[in-house]
Order: C-alpha cells, then structure tokens, then sequence
C-alpha cells in the first residue's frame, strides 16, 4: 500500500527543525518558535493533540530527543538543544517551565541530538564539536571536525558517528577517533543506523550514502533534487529521506519507492515509527504523519483537501529546470506512464504552465504545483513596489530570514551587490562575492545543467537547477572520485588510466601514457602503462571488532553455537588482523609480523562456508584485504580455487539472481566482486584454472540484476584483468571469455560512464597487447567490436574522455 497523509499536527508558528516519534502513540517536535512539544495520541483515535508545550528557549529550537523512561521521570524526559547553545532536559513526567537539567558546553548553536538506550545524550554543534553527556554531566568531548557538526548517532553506549559541514563522517570509540568516512561532495546533515548492515548518511550534495562501518560504500540513492537534510530507516529496512526539494521520500532495496510532497518549501525533519508510519517536519510549521496502513489514512476529504493544496503550490522555474513554454506539451503527455517515482514532467495547461511528479504505486502523475516565471511568461518580479527580472533569497545564516537580493539584467552586478550590501548592513568586503553569486545566477539556469551557485555569506547553500546539478566527476572535471572508496581519486597520470584533460588540444595516448593520438593507428605499439585499481582502503580494528562481536552473538545461540570458531580459527584470525592493522596503514610503527599465509586463508575459507551467509560481511572484507596485502598466501592454486568456491558460495551464487537481491546478499556481492578484483595486481600469474573459473563464474551473472556500484566493481575486475595479462598473456580461451564479457557490459550499460569506461580501458589495453605480440582477433570478434563501439559512442559520447578511449580502442582494430 502506498503512503497517504494520516494526521496533521498544528501548534507551531514557525518552522519544525526536528521531529522524533519513539512509540506509536507519541511524537516530539522542536521549532524556531522557541518550543518542543510532546504529542500524544489516545489508543482509540487516530488524531495527535499537544500534551505539553515547552517553552524550551528564547530563540530557535533546532534539535530533540528523548531519554526513556527512568524511576524519577516515569514518561522520560524531553531534551533540546539550539541557539542559545545550551542543552535543556524537561521531565515529562512532571513538565514545569524550567528544566530540570541544563547542560552547559557548547559556545554556539546545538543543531544535532541523539541518546542512546541507556540514557547517554550526545550532542553536535556549530562549535565544530560533538559531546558526550553521562547523567546529565559532560563524559567527553569530541574534537576533530574542521566545521559545524550537523549530525549525531548513537552506534551503541560507547561508540558515536558525527557527520560535518567539512563533508566527512567520523566514527569515535568513546573520546577516541576511530574511522573517517569521505566521499559526500557537501555537508552532512543526517545519519541513520541500519541493522546488520551499517549506516546511512545524507548531504547537501542531495546524495544518500549507505556505509559498512568498514569504510565501504555499498550503495548511493540519487533523486533528491536539493539538499536532503534528515534520515530515518523504517522497521522494515527501508530508508526514509527529507529535504530541500519539498519531499519525503521513501526508499525500498535502493530504489525510490514513493516520493511523498509536501506544501512545504522545506522538510527539515523526518522521523519513523515503530508500527512503520512517517512523522516530517516542516517549513510550514506543521507536523506530518504518514501511514501505509489504510485504516490510519485521514479521511477522503482530508486527502483531497491535501491533494488540492500540493497542487496550488507555485513552483519557481529553477526548481524544475528553465523551460521554455512553447516547446511544452500539453495535458495529453500526461497520458504516458512515467518510468519511476519521482519523475517531474511540465506540460501546458492553457496559459498556465503545470509540473506533475509520477507516483510508481498509485500508476499516475500528480499535480505538485505552476510554474512560475518560466522562460516565455515574460514575468517580472515585484519587491518593494518595484518589478525586478530576478529576487533571490540569500542565507547569511542560519536560523535568520533569507535576505532578498533584487536585480535587473540592465544592471551593473557590483552595483546591484553595493545596493543590497548598504540596504542590509553588511560589510562592503563581500561585495566581490555577491557580484559574482548575481552573474553566476542570471547566466541561465538549464535542465541537466552542472552549474552550481554557492551563497556568497554561508558558502554552502546552493541554488540548484536540478538534482542534475551536484557534480559527479563529469566530462568537464579531469579528476574523478573513485565510486567505491568516494575519497581516492581516479586521475589522468601514470598512477591511475584515464582520459585526458578535456580543456586540452592534444590528447595522451591511453594505452602508451605517451604519444599522442593522431588518428590513425600506431605503427610501433608501445608497451601500456599498467595502473591497477585496487580496493584498500579499511578501518581493519572495526573490521576485527566486528568479526568478533558476531562470533560471539553465533556462539551465545544454541542453534548456532556449533558453527562459532574454534580457538585455533580465532588465533589465526587474531594474527590476520594485526598483519592488516600494519599493512593497511604505512604509518603504522614497523613491526616483526609475519603476513598471513595458507592456514590463514584457511580459517577464512572455513567460517566463509560455515556462517550464515547475513554474517558474513566482515569476512567478506577481511578476504578482500588478504587477496590485495598476502597474495603470497594464495599461491598455491588448490588453495587458491578453494577459496574463490567459498567467495561463490557466501554471495550465493548459485540462488536466483531475479532482483531485489536480499540487502545482506547485495552487500556480500560486492565485497566479492571487489575481492575479484583485488586478486589481479603487480605480479599476478593468469595461468592456472582459477582465472577460467572466475571467468565462468562472471558469465553466471545477469548484468541487469547488479546494482551500479556492483556493475563499477564487475568492469574493475577486466581492467586488473587486462593490466595483468599485459605481463602475463591470456591464452585463447580465457581470451575468448574475456571479450564476450566485456562487450556484454558495453551493450548493456546504459548509465554509468565510469563502468563504461573501464570497461573500454580493459578492452583497449587487451587489444594492444594482441597486437604487440602479433596476434588478432578473430573475424566475428572483430566485427562484433566494431558493431559495439559505434552504440557505445551514441550512449556516451558526449564525454571526451569516453569519446576520445573509443576512438582509441577504433585504431587498435
């Protein structure tokens, strides 16, 4: 069943910055109104009413939670935190109009709060600082961040993620650093935990991430279109976002399920419950529930009532792209299914130009507002009396009304920057900034466009076309962010393939990392520069820990305690950890450790075949390691063999590949692929039958059941493959396999350009090989690449680096 609105919860009068709902029947909100309120719902209604109201500050409220029950607070306590910098804890057993506690720290706005079970309140502030707070009396600080903590969550009584305006994430073990995790392209502004998986996190660059606390990412979900502030994963794993963009939306085995808008410039707020309904919170002071379940629907007059008001909304033209209304179709389109939940199409209605989002589980698009001012309406706007071509709203900070930045095309920028400057009180030394934030913004604003426009006072709040517009490692960029690790960088050079500057005239030759492309085939083939992408990084102690703590959980069950290590298994996995804890890190005093070798590997093929295939993970990563830091532990090829057959059975990859794949399969999939991948390096020997059984394995694998991250890792494994046969030649079948691999990816790919274009990288450097060493392909494998590249062009030619491999590999024919 889809979700429709089941209550609406009014009180506040400014907006909701926070919402929290630890029980069916009661909701917490914080609003800019200076208030928390406690929210309670009889048993045998299905409306909210505001039990208590706290005045919990002077100023802004911007964070809260709650503490559970206890014997001197039977209902628990309420905590908030904001402006004032101070963190104020109100029984709610016996509400009065002080608080019971105040705790006192932070020298600036507290914007983020969580507690753990046990009654630990963990605090983030703009101070740059997290805290960490033990019967209401500061435990510890924790430092390290180099801008405002946005984020706070409780992994367990010890451990705390933080997420930051610095864009990195932070795992501390008490006051202890443990882990940073980097890849968010912006702040950080919500983090959720997701059971037996790891945790999620959500940014300003409207991307979600889903993390194992190891390091990895496992996957991204992309469909907001502006800055998702908050996170919350439902009951049944599902996770749940809010933002900028006026929507919740709910996310089911990584894909977008159902976007729920709202008549709201922003979703500050989202919240779970446990019986699975949603709780947002609003820039139009108003709190939401959201239910599945139809007999906590509002009634039929209610929805409509909301159905209407979502769709008087009045859409500015850059929130949906810059249109021009001539070239709109009309109201039929919207007789053409949309392709997924989310999809905005505009289409004319009369004079009035309309946008309407797709909804995948009801099978229609719906009305989401006008839009307004689009290019052909040939609209002013009115500030002050006067008609302006542009009114931007500028964030100086936040918690203050946007300032309102008019100007005319006619202007002179710096002059319209001083007039807004002297109207405002600011300093006339950001007059160069807002010059160029006006020329930035009045340049055009496209559909798809890149472009993105930073505030000139806060730095990070961006005007945004499109979701289009957070920059991925584009075809303009000739650096691009390696999409496993989302911190190494994938760069043209000899350390990493890939393409050429695009800004540039001539063009280095991929394969020689030297001479230049002419057009024409080389005469002399020279040797290709052999980069190998291998999966490093790891936090090898949370690796360990957690390997460890499920032994335990598997040891403590009577129905599993039999498959819990045996001690020789543990001393062998011990010894394994303490190698990686050095060879994973350079900085690492220089010890006398032996690296693994085959009784490790051992141990690990034993638990690989022994432990639930959900437990697994750990493992998983731990032989992604051994295979890239003690290849010499695997050179025996019976061992060898035995442990890729145990790296098949823990992805299952016997089980039907028929997607959704179960997550913790999804998740033991990729730590495989990047095992492969990582079993190709300096020194590799492709002769023997275990690279024809990974070749056979990979053929198992239908390309449309693999996620995006999945299909990167799959054309990482070719292009280790194609480096290392560069030293160690394939023979004629494992080069037979090869090629029909790699041009099924290239037929099938139909999104992802870095899968793309790695795969393209494995074929050229195969094909050069061959060709230094005086052998071609054979006829029909010729012409079946020379049918490919030309789709391949079609799909992805637009970006020069992929246009200029492609003609690349066409001279190599």
């Amino acid at each position: 069943m889809p979700y429709k609105l089941s209550a609406t919860l009014k009180a506040h009068s400014s907006d909701v910055r926070a919402v929290s709902s630890p029980t069916n029947n009661t909701i917490f909100s914080a609003s800019r109104d200076s208030t928390a309120i406690s929210w309670q719902k009889s048993s045998s209604s299905t409306s909210f009413t505001a039990e208590t109201v706290i005045r919990a500050s002077s100023r802004y409220v911007n964070a809260v939670a709650h503490i559970p029950p206890t014997p001197d607070a039977p209902k628990g306590y309420i905590v908030t935190g904001g402006q004032e910098a101070i963190i104020n804890v109100f029984s709610l057993s016996t509400p009065k109009k002080d608080p019971d506690f105040s705790l006192l720290g932070h020298t600036d706005n507290v914007c983020a709060l969580d507690v753990t079970p046990g009654g630990t309140i963990i605090s983030g502030s703009w101070d740059r600082t997290a805290k960490v707070w033990k019967n209401f009396n500061l435990a510890y600080e924790l430092k390290g961040h180099e801008q405002s903590v946005w984020a706070v969550l409780a992994v367990d009584e010890d451990q705390v993620l933080t997420g930051s305006a610095d864009k990195t994430i932070k795992l501390w073990n008490q006051h202890k650093l443990f882990a940073t995790f980097k890849g968010h392209q912006d702040a950080v502004r919500g983090l959720a935990l997701i059971p037996d998986l790891g945790f999620a996190s959500c940014s300003n660059d409207s991307e979600i991430r889903v993390w194992t606390f190891g390091g990895d990412l496992i996957y991204s979900l992309s469909g907001h279109t502006s800055f998702v502030y908050s996170l919350s994963v439902l009951p049944s794993g599902s996770i749940v976002s809010g933002g900028e963009d006026r929507s919740v939306r709910v996310w089911k085995d990584g894909e977008c399920s159902q976007v729920l808008v709202h008549p709201a410039i922003s979703v500050w707020a989202v919240s779970s419950m446990p019986n699975g309904d949603i709780v947002s919170g609003c820039s139009d002071g108003i709190v939401r529930v959201f239910s599945e379940a139809e007999e906590r629907w509002a009634s039929a007059e209610e929805l409509k009532a909301y159905d209407d008001l979502i769709a008087s909304q009045a859409l500015p033209a850059q929130q949906v792209g810059d249109v021009k209304k001539s070239d709109l179709p009309g109201l039929e389109a919207l007789n053409v299914p949309g392709k997924k939940s989310g999809e905005v199409k505009m289409v004319r209605n009369g004079d009035l130009v309309e946008a309407h989002q797709w909804d995948a589980l009801s099978s229609n698009w719906q009305k989401i507002g006008d839009v307004v001012d689009a290019v052909g309406q040939g609209r002013k706007q009115l500030y002050q009396g006067k008609e302006y071509d542009y009114v931007f709203d500028v964030d100086i900070q936040d918690g203050v009304p946007p300032l309102k930045l008019p100007y005319n095309v006619t202007e002179n920028t710096f002059s319209a920057a001083q007039r807004f400057l002297e109207a405002n009180d600011l300093p006339m030394s950001y007059i160069d900034q807002v010059a160029a934030f006006i020329e930035k913004n009045t340049a055009g604003v496209n559909v798809g466009s890149n472009d993105e426009y930073v505030d000139p006072f806060t730095g990070a709040s961006r005007y945004r076309s499109s979701g289009n517009s957070v920059p991925t490692g584009s075809s303009n960029s000739s650096s691009f962010v390696d999409p496993f690790t989302g911190a190494s960088r994938y760069i043209g050079g000899s350390s990493a393939p890939s393409a050429p500057p695009v800004d540039s005239s001539t063009y280095m030759d991929p394969f020689t990392g030297a001479s230049r492309y002419s057009g024409a085939p080389q005469t002399t083939p020279k040797p290709p520069a052999a980069a190998w992408n291998l999966y490093k990084p790891a936090n090898v102690n949370l690796m360990s820990h957690k390997t460890f703590e499920i032994d335990g959980r598997i040891k403590d069950e009577i129905s599993t305690s039999s498959l819990a290590m045996y001690p020789e298994e543990i001393s062998s996995f011990e010894d394994t950890f303490a190698y990686l804890t050095y060879a994973t890190d350079p900085q690492n005093q220089k010890v006398n450790l032996s690296p693994p070798n085959a009784s490790n590997v051992e141990a690990i093929i034993g638990i690989l075949e022994r432990w639930p295939s959900a437990s697994l993970y750990p493992v998983l990563d731990l032989s992604r390691l051994v295979a890239v830091y003690c290849p010499g532990a695997l050179n025996d090829p019976a061992l060898k063999n035995r442990f890729l057959q145990a790296l098949y059975v823990a992805a299952d990859w016997s089980s039907s590949w028929t997607p959704p794949l179960v997550k913790s399969r999804e998740v033991n999939l990729t730590l495989v692929l990047k095992t492969l991948a990582n079993m190709f390096q300096e020194g590799t020997s492709v002769e023997g039958e275990w690279v024809h059984g990974i070749l056979s394995a990979l053929t198992q694998v239908p390309y449309e059941s693999l996620s995006k991250t999945q299909r990167t890792c799959l054309a990482t494994i070719f292009f280790n493959m194609s480096c290392t046969q560069l030293r160690s030649p394939f023979d004629g079948s494992q080069r037979q396999q090869f090629f029909e691999l790699v041009l099924r990816i290239l037929k099938a790919e139909k999104g992802d350009s870095e899968t793309i274009y790695r795969t393209l990288f494995a074929l050229g450097n195969t094909l050069h090989t061959m060709k230094s060493s005086g052998n071609s392909l054979e006829p029909s494998q010729n012409q079946k690449v020379v049918e490919t590249l030309p789709f391949v062009s079609q799909t992805f030619g637009s970006e020069t680096r992929v246009r200029d491999l492609i003609a690349e590999v066409s001279a190599l024919l």
